[in-house]
């Protein structure tokens, strides 16, 4: 079987977060909440697969625009 190095990462951060609070798991939650509070999220929240789609699809949407505006501009005149 392949081994999967992002289940081996994930596996690495979990050892070390629990190593630091002592393998506590109130410590570990007073840590985490004390890591959220220090690095507020700005954006806003996605609660359902479909509020996901719709996000993805408006990005490739302006992405699409951005690519048609470059593709219509006129190349610079020679001197």
């Amino acid at each position: 079987m392949k081994p999967d190095t992002i289940l081996d990462e994930l596996w690495k951060v979990k050892d070390a977060l629990a190593a630091e609070a002592g393998y506590d798991t109130g410590r570990f939650l007073d840590n985490l909440r004390r890591w959220e509070a220090e690095h507020q999220h700005a954006g806003g929240e996605i609660h359902s697969p479909g509020e996901l789609r719709q996000l993805v699809a408006e990005q490739e949407r302006r992405q699409a625009e951005a690519a048609a505006l470059i593709l219509k501009e006129q190349p610079p005149e020679p001197d």
